[in-house]
């Protein structure tokens, strides 16, 4: 059986307030939560952001893209101890390429990156009609999630999505902050852990229209959702049966026309 230990290797961040203007060290380390911590629930916001965080998962297992050690979720804890003090955030979605295998069959309540697996990799906030804490670099405990992604897990991609207004914003560490990347010509960002492009699209979805995050292929072909490929396959499946029924009648006018004539088409090899 696993056990996890706390994880010894401290990260050093020196930070600078800028109201006071001198330097802020914080010492951060990964510590296994005790058995009968209870996590805070984070009410959803509102109800497209589960549809959102779930249609993205749902390409990746069509594509057959999250491999037994990955892991991806949403309004899920990720956990680091900051100065002795327990820091947890519930990003809207978060992709981890590589996990440890749970002590038990329970699912995950949290996730402490180091001592659990890798730091995760891609990490996005939904915009919020409350206070824009997506963007809060707020330094003092509790630190803001803009500075958390930034400085303490130092997440490689930072997401913004406006759900409302349809705004993408990818973020890209580089020595060591977070810089706004500016997307191609189609409006999309390259994912490399995926090998897909993500970028904007508007229509509806589980009796929700507005805006969501879409996956598009090397090639640029935006890939379908199962509800979607279903109905090309319908569409395709009644296209074949009326080209079907077309070539029967067709077939039937040419029996009748060279029965009018005296022949039996039934003896025509």
């Amino acid at each position: 059986m696993i056990r996890y230990q706390t994880f010894e290797n401290k990260v050093m961040v020196v930070t600078q307030d800028n109201l006071k203007q001198k330097a802020i060290a914080l010492t951060v380390t990964w510590e296994k939560l005790p058995d009968d911590f209870q996590l805070e629930e984070k009410p959803v916001e509102n109800t497209g952001q589960p549809l959102i965080a779930g249609a993205l998962r749902e390409i990746l297992e069509l594509r057959g893209l999250i491999g037994p050690l990955m892991l991806i979720a949403s309004n899920f804890g990720i956990c680091a101890t900051v100065n002795g003090e327990l820091v947890i955030k519930a990003p809207d979605w978060v992709y981890v390429p590589s996990v440890l295998p749970p002590e038990s069959r329970i699912d995950r309540k949290s996730y402490t990156p180091n001592l659990e697996g890798e730091i995760p990799t891609i990490v996005m906030e939904f915009l919020s009609e409350t206070d824009g804490g997506e963007y809060s670099v707020k330094r003092t405990f509790p630190p803001g999630k803009w500075f958390f992604y930034e400085q303490i897990l130092q997440v490689p991609t930072y997401i913004i999505f406006d759900p409302e207004t349809g705004l993408l914003e990818v973020y890209r560490l580089q020595n060591g902050n977070y810089e706004l990347e500016f997307p191609d010509e189609e409006g999309r960002h390259w994912m490399a852990d995926f090998g897909l492009y993500l970028g904007t699209w508007r229509g509806e979805k589980e009796q929700r229209t507005g805006y969501w995050l879409r996956w598009w292929d090397e090639a640029g072909n935006l890939l379908l959702w199962g509800v979607e490929q279903l109905s090309v396959e319908r569409e395709r499946a009644l296209r074949e049966s009326e080209r079907a029924d077309r070539e029967r009648e067709r077939a039937d006018r040419l029996a009748e026309y060279l029965r009018d004539r005296g022949i039996n088409p039934d003896e025509i090899i």
